[in-house]
């Protein structure tokens, strides 16, 4: 869906744990972290549409997360002009995104990466709640900055003092197993990156 200014209607996900460090997920067959994110359907307001994406990219439903936080406003970003597909109508030119901050209640190993026929992400990985400010791609970075600073201060609220027992990477997805250094959520080893879709 796409509104009258070229921006594709879309939310994203901050997904935290007790501890406070979120999850950081790898998109499959590519060097790029990010947040789960996807676009709206017409039928769908912002919470359904998170709900769905919960689901498809990593595994959860709504009995699974609390919902911390939306962000007030949408927040945008513009494509750089190489990625965008300008033959297409309805030209998309960026996303325009409400993003919800949500804690997990459930164990870890309900992350599960391939509910969905075509997954989305092939390793995810918890980080400090700033880290991914370092890693996100450049054009992403500002709606990342943004999102994260309306949250902080909900996020330091709903973080517990008991620390969660696991701190592993953690994959459904039926791939190669490669290490990831949990302290920087890089991979070790490396691997095709076929052209970035985003």
């Amino acid at each position: 869906m796409i509104d009258s200014d070229g921006y594709r209607l879309n939310v994203g996900i901050i997904l935290m744990r007790q501890d406070g460090r979120v999850l950081w997920a790898k998109r499959v067959g590519q060097e790029a972290w990010q947040f789960p994110q996807g676009g709206m359907k017409a039928h769908e307001d912002a919470k359904q549409a998170m709900l769905r994406e919960l689901y498809e990219e990593i595994g959860l439903g709504a009995q699974h997360v609390e919902i911390v936080g939306t962000t007030r406003q949408w927040l945008r970003y513009a494509l750089p002009s190489h990625l965008i597909r300008h033959h297409q109508r309805p030209l998309c030119i960026g996303q325009k995104q409400k993003w919800f901050l949500l804690k997990l209640t459930c164990a870890e190993d309900r992350i599960c990466l391939d509910k969905s026929d075509k997954p989305e992400f092939e390793r995810w990985v918890w980080v400090d709640y700033w880290h991914p400010l370092k890693e996100v791609v450049f054009f992403k970075r500002n709606v990342y900055k943004e999102a994260l600073t309306e949250f902080e201060p909900l996020a330091l609220k709903a973080k517990s003092t008991t620390p969660s027992s696991a701190t592993a990477v953690t994959s459904s997805v039926s791939t190669p197993r490669r290490i990831v250094d949990a302290r920087t959520a890089r991979l070790v080893t490396s691997t095709s990156s076929p052209k970035v879709r985003y």
